[in-house]
Order: structure tokens, then sequence, then C-alpha cells
């Protein structure tokens, strides 16, 4: 194999590798399957136009077009002349592409679903560094600039990720680039004549010669692999809070984003709690007659992992004028119209916006998005609550414990993913819930039970300092312990509701705040507050309080007949009706938009879940297991294959004179080899004796392994001069004496290089381009005779 293909081999592995570095970006990595073909086919073609050969700027275009043929044919088939020439039509198709791929980044957190736009952002993006890689590497001859689109295509990725595993990623893409490097720089010496450690060197002579272009390539590699280490560190990354008041949160902080982010609520919210400056977070004017139930609800947390609770990936669109009628909300449900002015202080920076539930409008500036399933707001391109005024219309919903208790059973789709519990969450947990609401009648009893048995009957206590707990036990152990926070009760409440099969979530936000003599109410960092929603068809989702001492307990879980913690079905709601029902028709309030994203008052479209909220596939555990052996195989390939080889010529063989022979030479070979890799460059034109002198020399051998190096090369010249051949036993023995000479008489850093990275294992290389000069051999051989004498004739 020629240098060019071997350097364009290696700068076609260092693209895929470095490109592994995007699949923590999307939910499936089945687009880097169908990556690897296009970026040989990629490969291929450069390597053919450089082989005819075309100029340079001829193979660049051709690689180009290919690309685009490349494309074409995997995204936009059936708009192309013949499923390959792009077109009108083709041209159109991709714009379109790239629209829907933008808007979807835009949209969705990470990982994102793999929709065809944002695949085609992928493919085609690794395809165009992939491009530009072999340009400068190969076509160009400049392998070091090479790593510059590289280093752009990990940055990016490194900047969006979370940062989970960017030290794997990492590790991956600079063995690519190290491989390219490496290429590279053998390719250059090999211009002139195999020389691949450099010149022989007696000790103390000093360095240069053909070893400079190597060391230049690695001191480029260095400080591009630093700067690769550092750039991403530089990017902004996800952190904080819910209730963090440092503007992290959800969404980017820094300006790029807009999406939805799963974090975890748990620590923010026992520092709110446990503050001892505990400052005015919001104020707010209302016209509820009764302001015990204005919960401010920042977001709802519905993926359930059996450890913890966070927000599932939602898409998310502008925000409407009038928000659609609240999943599950029948006509026949009392409800009030609520109009709430809140101004947020200047120091506390949130990326959602602090609404009352169920929300019918909003007045905000800025930039705001909508996420419809939620019923929530969040900041895009850094947007933050930090000193914005905004009007709220909201929904005062006043169920009966009848209407409650009546419910059907909810969409089938809804109920599959708000159901949801994890194989890892004990066992323990639902025989609880079991045990706390025998004797019910319906859900609705069952979760009035199980309200009680937080809040009242059970013995627990409220206690902020508690631990919060890792691991599936977390949630076991707090029913043993009895104590917590309102995380604690919340979380439990919600798993436990699930085991009983009523859809349940948790919602994040502040608990109702200290009235005010001027008529406003004040919410501190205290009243941060988690409270279980459960989903009831014809009323939707429903608050319910198991926090004792926290918030207040909905009207219509209080029970009206002595002796018995379930209320009386037939009595309504105690809280008075201030205004007319404000529920809007489906017609009126469900946008095109909202069509889109299922976000209307439809049990087909409310209660589909959407994409991306699922877990990773065996595809993604497949290819971090196939990514770390990489990581693992890659930088001690060479030590694998010394050991294997040096294994195999110093073992046993046949006990005849033959294999004899054979063991001899093969140990010549390995005493060669590992002079070679502790720097001593073989020199074929020199006799077994003289080149037995001149590793003891160059070497510094000792007596001993000087003695046992003349001994092997006297049976070299025995098997191979000889009349009669009597070769001498003990060969293996006496190479691995001299190799622990040679060991002993070099540095610490050659010991290692000889270890880890032997000059002998280019023989593999050597190998490959022997075998495939045979290959090559015979199918030209083969089509001679296929064609026949007399065709060669014509």
């Amino acid at each position: 194999m020629s240098g060019r293909a071997r350097l364009a081999l290696c700068a076609a592995a260092a693209t895929l590798m470095t490109s592994c570095a995007l699949l923590p970006l999307v939910a499936e990595p089945t687009w880097l399957l169908q990556l690897v073909p296009l970026v040989a086919v990629q490969t291929g073609v450069g390597a053919a136009a450089r082989r005819v050969p075309l100029g340079r700027l001829l193979t660049v275009a051709a690689q180009a077009l290919v690309t685009l043929v490349l494309l074409t044919l995997v995204f936009a088939r059936q708009y192309a002349l013949i499923g390959l020439i792009p077109g009108p039509d083709a041209c159109r198709h991709f714009a379109d592409l790239i629209q829907q791929g933008s808007n979807d980044v835009s949209e969705y957190a990470i990982p994102a679903p793999l929709t065809d736009g944002i695949k085609l952002m992928l493919i085609g993006g690794v395809l165009i560094v992939g491009l530009l890689v072999e340009t400068l590497a190969v076509t160009f001859r400049s392998a070091a600039p090479a790593g510059l689109p590289l280093l752009a295509l990990y940055s990016v990725a490194a900047g969006l990720s979370d940062g989970g595993a960017d030290w794997l990623w990492f590790l991956v893409a600079a063995a690519g680039y190290l491989m390219l490097l490496l290429a590279e720089g053998r390719d250059r010496l090999a211009q002139w004549g195999r020389v691949f450690g450099g010149a022989p060197r007696a000790p103390g002579s000093p360095e240069g010669g053909a070893v400079a272009p190597v060391r230049t390539g690695r001191r480029i590699g260095a400080v591009a692999l630093g700067a690769a280490l550092v750039v991403p560190l530089a990017l902004p990354a996800m952190q904080g809070g819910l209730l963090d008041g440092a503007g992290a949160g959800v969404g980017a902080g820094n300006g790029d984003g807009g999406t939805i982010s799963a974090v975890n609520p748990l620590v923010s919210l026992r520092d709110s709690l446990n503050t001892d400056d505990d400052r005015q977070v919001l104020s707010l004017k209302t016209s509820a007659n009764d302001i015990s139930d204005l919960y401010l609800r920042i977001v709802s947390l519905d993926d359930f992992d059996g450890t913890t609770w966070k927000p599932a990936q939602r898409h998310i669109v502008g925000v409407p004028d009038r928000f659609p009628t609240p999943i599950g909300l029948d006509a026949d449900v009392k409800r009030s119209t609520v109009t709430t002015t809140i101004s947020a202080a200047n120091w506390y920076a949130q990326d959602w916006l602090p609404m009352p539930y169920p929300p019918s409008g909003v007045r905000v500036g800025g930039r705001w998005r909508y996420e419809p399933v939620g019923m929530t707001l969040v900041g895009d391109h850094g947007q933050t609550t930090r000193g914005a005024v905004y009007q709220v219309n909201s929904l005062d919903v006043q169920p009966t414990a009848g209407q409650l208790s009546s419910a059907p059973e909810p969409p089938a789709a809804l109920k599959r993913e708000y159901t949801k519990v994890p194989s890892v969450l004990p066992k323990v947990v639902a025989e609880t819930a079991r045990q706390v609401t025998a004797g019910a009648r319906n859900h609705y009893e069952e979760a009035v039970k199980l309200q009680d048995y937080f809040a009242v009957a059970g013995g627990f206590q409220y206690d902020t300092q508690v631990e919060v707990g890792r691991g599936a036990d977390a949630i076991a152990n707090f029913l043993k312990k009895k104590e917590g926070f309102c995380v604690h009760f919340s979380f439990a409440m919600a798993a436990m509701a699930r085991t009983l099969g009523i859809p349940a979530r948790v919602a994040v936000g502040f608990a109702p705040g200290t009235p005010q003599p001027d008529g406003s109410v004040t919410v501190n960092q205290k009243d941060a507050h988690a409270w279980p929603e459960l989903y009831f068809a014809g009323v939707g989702w429903t608050r319910f309080e198991p926090t004792p001492t926290r918030g207040t307990t909905p009207s219509y879980t209080l029970s009206n007949t002595p002796g018995t913690s379930v209320p009386d079905q037939d009595l309504p709601s105690h809280r008075p009706s201030t205004a007319p029902s404000a529920a809007a028709s489906p017609s009126e309030s469900c946008s095109p938009q909202l069509v889109k994203v299922q976000g209307c008052d439809t049990a087909s479209a409310a209660a589909a879940p959407h994409s991306g909220g699922g877990g990773s596939g065996p595809w993604w555990y497949l290819l971090i297991g196939l990514g770390a052996l990489v990581v693992a195989a890659v930088p001690l390939a060479p030590l694998l294959w010394r050991t294997r080889v040096r294994s195999v010529r110093l073992g046993g063989h046949a006990r005849t004179e033959q294999g004899a022979v054979a063991h001899t030479l093969a140990a010549w070979q390995e005493l060669t080899d590992s002079a070679w890799d502790h720097g001593i460059a073989p020199d074929d034109s020199l006799t077994p004796r003289r080149a037995a002198a001149r590793i003891v020399e160059l070497g510094q051998l000792d007596p001993a392994a000087g003695a046992a190096v003349h001994r092997v090369a006297d049976a070299v010249e025995q098997v191979l001069y000889a009349p009669a051949p009597r070769p001498v036993a003990g060969a293996a023995d006496d190479v691995r004496r001299v190799s622990e000479g040679l060991r002993a008489a070099v540095s610490t850093g050659a010991r290692l290089r000889a270890l880890f990275l032997p000059r002998s294992s280019v023989r593999v290389l050597w190998a490959v381009s022997a075998r495939w000069s045979v290959l090559k051999a015979r199918v030209t051989a083969a089509r001679t005779t296929v064609r026949g004498p007399s065709e060669q004739r014509s």
C-alpha cells in the first residue's frame, strides 16, 4: 500500500473517530453506521483521483461532487434525476431539511430525536469535515493543519454535550489525530528510503537527520491536542438547578439554545429551603379571593428513572396568544379566571417562568418559548426572569370529589407514559402503596389515602436537614426513616401512585407566599416547594399536598365525614366561584403551531408521548462499548502485536530438523527486532556475525548479553551456510537475555517507547503492502486470462 493510501485511510479513520463525539447529542446512534460507508466512498474517490493522477483542485472537486451525489442518494433520491443527480427539486428539498434541522436543534433538548433534518446536518457536516481533512492531509500533504477541522468538530460536540463522557470522546479523537500525524511522518521519511526510526546513532552522537520531521509533527500534535482539551473547557455549559439564582437553570445561559434541559432540582431546592438569607424572589398582585391555592409552578418532572425525577425532553414552540384548554379538563368542571401580575427580583435569574397552573395566557417581554405538554415557558437565547414583570391569566379549577372519584380511565398513551416504573425501584414501594390504599374503591380514593398517609397518619416528620440519599433505594429509605422535606414527600407519593396505575408527575415551583398590607403577596426563597400532580380524566392534572406543615391541602381532598379520610363525593368543593367559566373551546384555543406538537385538547393528540423522552437503546450501549475498546486498543495495539509475535517466535517448535532451523531463524529475527525497538535499526547488508557485533557495540551490552548475541548469530550462520546444519538449543533464552540487556542500557523513556511504540511494528504495514501487491498481481493476471490472446492483439 502506498504512503498516500495509508494517509488517506488514517484521515478517514480520524474523521470517524472524532465524529463519535457527536453521539451524545442525539438519541439514536444509527446515523454513524450510515456515515461509515459514505466516508469510505469519499476516501476511495480521492485515492482513485490521485492515482490517475488528477490535479489537486480536480481531486478536491471530484470528491466534493461525489459527496453531493451521496447526500442526494441518501436524503433526496426521490427528488433527483435518476435518483442521483441533484436538480432544482433536490436542492429545495435539501433547503427544507436544513431548515427543519435548524428548527429541531433549537426546539429539542440533548439528546435530540434523530429527525431527517438533524441527520442531514450530522452526516453532511462530518462529510464536509472529512473532505477538508483529506484535502489538507493527503491532497496537499499537510497533516498538522488538518487537525483544525477535527478540532472544530470535536469542540462543537463538547460544547453542546452535558460533559458526562467528554473525556472518552476526547481520547478517541486524540488517538485518531495522532494516528494521522504518525502516518504523515512515516510517509515523509519513506520518501528518503525505508527509514522509520532515524539513522543509527552511536552513544553521545548529536540528534538530527530524519528524526526532525517526526519530532516537529509531535510538537504540533501536542499543541493541537492541548488546544482541543482547553477549548471545550472555555465553552459555556448548562449548570445549576431549577431555583438557582445564578442564572444557569435551563436553556443556554450564554445565548445559545432555548431548549428544555433535564436537570435535578434536589440540591437547589434543599439549598433554597436551608438558606439563612430568606431573600424575596417574587412579588405578585392577584385577583384571586383565596391565595391559599396560588402555587407558582416552574416546571413538571415527568421522567422517573427509579432514583429521581427530571423533566422529559419536550418539543417547544413560540408562545401562543391564547393557551389551549388543559389536557383532560372537561367543560362541566367549575373554574374561574385569575389574573396575576408578577415581578421578579433583579438577582433572581431563572430560565423557567414561574406561573399559576394552568395558565391560559401570558404577557411577557423578551425571548420565551412555550412547552405545550407541561404548559410552561422557558427562556431562549439566555432569556431569564431577572427583573421581569409579567402578567399571567390562569384558571382556578374547582373539581368536586365526585368528579374525581368517577373519572374514567385516562387515554392509553398517556397512562403508558406517566405510569412507567423502572425495574430498579424497590418492591417495598409498591407494597407500601397497596397497604396504605387498601379498601379504596377507585384511583381518587387511593390518591387521598396516599396524601393522608404522608401528611397525617403515617408519622412522617418534615426536616430540610435530612440527607437526600442516592440510588434506587432512596425512596425506600425515606419510607423507613419517615423524615424528609418536600422533595422526598412528592417523589415518594408520585412513585407510589404510578405503582397503582395512576398517572403521576412532580411539579416544582413555589408554595403560596405571604400577604402584605398593601395587598401584594411576597414569595421568598424558603417558599420553594415540590408537590405531586396526578391525572384524572375530565379534570386533568390535579395537585395533591403530601408534605406536612407545608403548602395547603386541596379542598377536594378534605374529609367531610368524621372518622374517614375520604371526602364526601356528593358535596362540591367549598371554595366559592368568583367568575364564570373561562374554558376555551378546542377550536378556538388550538393553533396550527400547537397541532404540530400535539398540544390540543384531544385524547389522541394530547396523550401521545413525545419523541426523545425514552431511554437509551441497545445501540447506544454497544457503541459505548466499542468506543471504550477503541480507546484501549488503539494505543495498546503495537504492544499487543509485539507480545504476540515474540511469543510465537520464541515458543515451541516441531522436533524436526526443519522445525529447529525455522526456530533459530525466528529467534534471530526477534533479536534484531528487539534491538530495533531500542533504537538500533537493522542493516540487511551485514552478515549475522557483523550484525551481532554492531548490536553489542551500539547497545552497550554487558559481557553476558554480548555472548548471547554471538551465540544466536553463530546458530544462524550454521543453519544458513553449513553443509550439515547443527541447530543449537537455547536460542530463545539467549534472546530474552539480550532483550533484558538492551532494556538495562537505555533510558526510561526509551524503554517505554520500546514497550508501547516498538519500531518493529512497522512490519505490519510492510506485510499488508506486500499482500496488497500480490492481490493486485493476481487481479491483473485474471483480467489477462479473461481477455484472451485475440483481445490482447487488438
